[in-house]
């Protein structure tokens, strides 16, 4: 199995990497990219290998993989360098998440908390919850109103993706903002004693304005 195109078994390397995450074959995946020769071993053509192989229906790997909840190969997808999270469907349009949740939707209620944690698995190495297929449908829109927990499951990652790193921002303009309030107000007292010492000391008299001047340079300092 010296090339991505080179029969091994009466299979291509892409026929072989379609079987492995069909069928959750981990061994398989592990011994298709051992034997991949050094021109095709780097990180950079092997991600490329990993997102360019789609089926002739225009599935890629992933979507092989969730579409039949096979967590182990998807765990071991992601682990490999560069591997695209968000590859969409030639059919529906459909990303790997939107397959994982069409599965989940059509397996026994029992099988709901296995479901749950493979999408748990996907959004935590960077699946988006907001890519819409073909037919307008975001991930979250797929999701059978009845099972509840997956839907927060996903709500709680978009709302983390929404707001990442908007808690600092708003906290350094909080700051910001009082701070400078507190300057403005500040210096309106400032102005409301200087106001005051002007009606009190008029001025007319030179004791009176040496006085002036000396009770004004100490509030200030």
């Amino acid at each position: 199995m010296a090339g991505k195109e080179q029969e091994h078994e009466g299979a291509s390397t892409k026929e072989l990497l379609i079987e492995a995450c069909r069928r959750n074959n981990t061994d398989l995946l592990t011994e298709i990219l051992a034997s991949l020769d050094k021109s095709q071993s780097s990180e950079e053509a092997v991600a490329a290998l990993l997102n360019d192989t789609t089926t002739v229906m225009g599935n890629h790997l992933y979507h092989e993989a969730a579409s039949q909840g096979n967590y182990e190969i998807i765990d071991m997808l992601l682990d490999q360098p560069g591997f695209e999270c968000d590859p969409t469907n030639r059919l529906e349009g459909d990303t790997p998440l939107h397959s994982a949740i069409r599965w989940i939707n059509s397996e026994p209620p029992a099988q709901r908390e296995f479901g749950n944690s493979l999408v748990d698995m996907m959004l935590e190495a960077g699946s988006s919850t907001r890519v819409k297929n073909k037919g307008g449908l975001t991930p979250l829109q797929l999701v059978d109103p009845r099972n509840k927990v997956l839907r927060e499951l996903i709500q709680k990652h978009e709302y983390a993706s929404l707001n990442k790193g908007d808690f600092v921002g708003a906290g350094d303009v909080a700051v910001s903002a009082s701070a400078q309030k507190h300057n403005q107000i500040s210096q309106q007292e400032d102005d409301d004693e200087e106001e005051d010492d002007d009606a009190e000391f008029s001025g007319s008299d030179d004791e009176e304005r040496a006085e002036w001047e000396r009770r004004r340079r100490a509030k200030r300092s």
